[in-house]
């Protein structure tokens, strides 16, 4: 037994004093200083994170519940759940979602593959490959308001791609032809943003795996399918992901581009969550519109980085 000893003076066995609670407080006090120095340099990223997102949402989430006003002393009336059962019963918002995945499937595919198609012709060194990397990514830091104004003179009746295609196709006031016009601005806007992530994660690739595929004999295919794709699996998933967190918050080239017009046939989940809350001040379904989205978002996600693992794992 160690904490016991035998007195000189006494037969008897006497407990000697134990330092393991000196110990567990030393060992308490040194864990809590390892912690103390990244909580401070994590602290100022967090209170923002807590003032600008973390409350916001918690505000949206106690909102759609009431009736809110926000005029002045008038008072919220609590309604519960109706705000929730009046989107689900809601034509317009289905239709904005509808279209929010349209723009989602046939924007997110192509940015996709061609960013990374792009990436691949770019990842070798030359003289002009700055030049091309500058070019592809300038619609990515040019503002959306202004590129938006520009394809709609673009898809204007008299536009530049009526006179190209020797069309009299009225693009913007027909759902179908204005959701071309709104895909392909963010398939064209987009791209660049693909290119340099994929450009980034290439080079990441180790060279000795190429270099072994060709010796073994594999065609520039098969060193693309088997080498290249699963060194850059993890970007493909992260690309992804944002892509379709991007398309299903769409807002302003459908803002500024249609309006939701013709009668409100173009509208996305945003577009119409905006002209709830601050056209007709209806806060707390807005509310409830953004709630609900938000879970579709983190539901999506989840899905997608489960597909992605379980590939990753075959």
């Amino acid at each position: 037994m160690t904490g016991l000893v035998r007195e000189h003076s006494s037969p008897t066995l006497v407990r000697r004093p134990s330092s393991r609670a000196s110990h567990g407080v030393g060992t308490g006090m040194q864990s809590w200083r390892t912690y103390l120095t990244p909580a401070l340099f994590v602290a100022p990223g967090f209170l923002v994170f807590a003032i600008f997102v973390l409350y916001p949402m918690a505000q949206a989430v106690l909102m759609s519940v009431y009736d809110w006003k926000v005029v002045a002393g008038a008072v919220s009336t609590f309604v519960g759940a109706a705000n929730y059962v009046r989107a689900f019963h809601d034509p317009q918002l289905w239709l904005g979602l509808s279209n929010s995945g349209i723009y989602m499937l046939f924007t997110v595919p192509p940015q996709i593959a061609l960013g990374l198609g792009i990436a691949l012709l770019l990842q070798k060194s030359s003289p002009a490959q700055p030049f091309f990397r500058v070019l592809y990514y300038l619609p990515v830091v040019t503002s959306w308001v202004v590129v938006t104004l520009l394809f709609k003179y673009l898809f204007a009746d008299r536009g530049l791609i009526n006179y190209i295609l020797g069309l009299e196709v009225s693009w913007l006031s027909e759902r179908w032809t204005a959701m071309v016009a709104i895909c392909a601005l963010g398939v064209w806007k987009g791209i660049g943003w693909s290119m340099m992530i994929f450009i980034a994660a290439l080079q990441g690739v180790p060279g000795s795996l190429i270099e072994a595929a060709k010796i073994d004999g594999a065609t520039p295919w098969q060193r693309f399918v088997n080498v290249t794709i699963p060194a850059i699996w993890p970007t493909m998933a992260f690309v992804t992901i944002m892509l379709v967190i991007g398309g299903l918050n769409v807002f302003t080239s459908v803002q500024a581009m249609t309006d939701g017009g013709p009668g409100g046939t173009t509208d996305v989940v945003l577009t119409y969550m905006y002209r709830q809350t601050f056209a007709f001040l209806d806060f707390g379904y807005g509310s409830t519109i953004a709630v609900l989205l938000t879970v579709l978002v983190f539901a999506l996600s989840a899905i997608q980085l489960r597909f992605f693992r379980n590939e990753a794992t075959r």
